[in-house]
């Protein structure tokens, strides 16, 4: 998204304004070599009006030539591919464009003015192939640079907006885990393992204060093994108050664990399928959570949506997607065919 939001700007309003920009500096360049010519005696019939003329076709097949250059160009630029290829495609390719058509333009000139002085000819025409290679190359240059800035610049302001992402989306787990319903029942299932079974007691406050410590970090990425650890956590805690009821299987590849992943994404997708499922002796819940060879991790589960379904923003699994978006330029991939699937990228560090 980032990326094709910054090769947009490469349009052909900008490159009809870069033409005429470019081209009119060249040619005031040029012109004024003429006349500092004509002032050290070396005529370039700059009076005559055939000539003035002369000069005036050219300017405009200069802005041409360039308009045809930049067009091509920006059309490389916009392609999905890696950017070296992209790269030495538009190179090579620009300059390509420019040796083809800069002898159509030459002799297209040269028909309409059939009479023009020899000198002027030398040195206007012939070097023609040199002014359009060099062409070529300022074309490629200043697309690059317009490219890479707008990209960066794009890149601050996506960078912006991830932090305030990731202060909502940090609030709004905090606020998800620390929330009156979660913390009673908690508390309450606690209260009810003291005295009862000491060690499930004693494992359940360990794992209840994983779960705050792992929520109030301050990370926009983390790896496969830790977000795990954490969504194992809470998944303890969900277990111990619907038992049998609900099951959780992971089938997670362990070369996998120190690939780089968004926090809290594992655990919110658990936490929506016990949301909006009905979990019971007659109707038991089964996740599961699952590497891929595409490098991807699957949590997924059967639909069996609740008469009275909970209330929900959807708050979490929208961030998951942006966040996904922003951070990687990557997809979150969703389905739902009688399976609630959410497959996750991994990202190699």
């Amino acid at each position: 998204m980032m990326q094709n939001t910054s090769l947009s700007s490469l349009n052909r309003k900008l490159a009809l304004k870069l033409s005429i920009g470019i081209n009119s500096l060249i040619f005031s360049i040029i012109a004024t070599g003429h006349v500092f010519s004509e002032v050290h005696g070396e005529s370039f019939y700059m009076g005559d009006l055939s000539v003035l003329y002369f000069f005036s076709v050219r300017f405009f097949s200069g802005c041409l030539i360039f308009f045809v250059l930049y067009e091509f160009c920006f059309w490389l630029f916009r392609k999905k591919w890696k950017n070296r290829k992209k790269y030495l495609a538009a190179f090579f390719g620009t300059i390509a464009v420019a040796m083809l058509i800069s002898p159509i333009f030459s002799n297209l000139i040269l028909l309409i003015f059939q009479s023009l002085p020899e000198d002027l000819y030398n040195r206007v025409v012939i070097t023609g192939f040199r002014k359009d290679f060099a062409s070529s190359i300022i074309v490629f240059l200043s697309t690059l640079f317009i490219s890479l800035f707008v990209r960066n610049q794009q890149t601050l302001i996506e960078n912006q907006r991830l932090i305030a992402d990731n202060i909502r989306n940090r609030h709004e787990a905090l606020k998800n885990q620390l929330n009156p319903h979660f913390l009673f029942n908690s508390l309450n299932t606690l209260d009810g393992l003291i005295g009862f079974d000491d060690e499930k007691a004693h494992n359940y406050l360990h794992n209840l204060s994983s779960i705050f410590r792992y929520t109030i970090q301050n990370k926009e990425i983390t790896t496969l093994k830790d977000e795990l650890n954490f969504a194992k956590a809470y998944a303890y805690l969900m277990k111990i108050r619907y038992g049998d009821n609900l099951s959780i299987q992971y089938a997670v590849d362990e070369k996998y664990n120190y690939y780089n992943i968004t926090p809290l994404c594992l655990q919110v997708l658990i936490e929506n399928a016990i949301k909006h499922n009905v979990i019971s002796r007659r109707h038991p819940l089964t996740i599961c959570v699952e590497t891929t060879k595409n490098d991807t991790i699957v949590v997924s589960n059967a639909i069996q949506p609740k008469l009275n379904a909970e209330p929900g923003e959807g708050i979490g699994l929208a961030n998951l997607v942006e966040r996904y978006q922003l951070l990687f330029g990557l997809e979150v991939l969703i389905t739902k065919n009688g399976i609630f699937s959410v497959e996750i990228p991994l990202i190699k560090r």
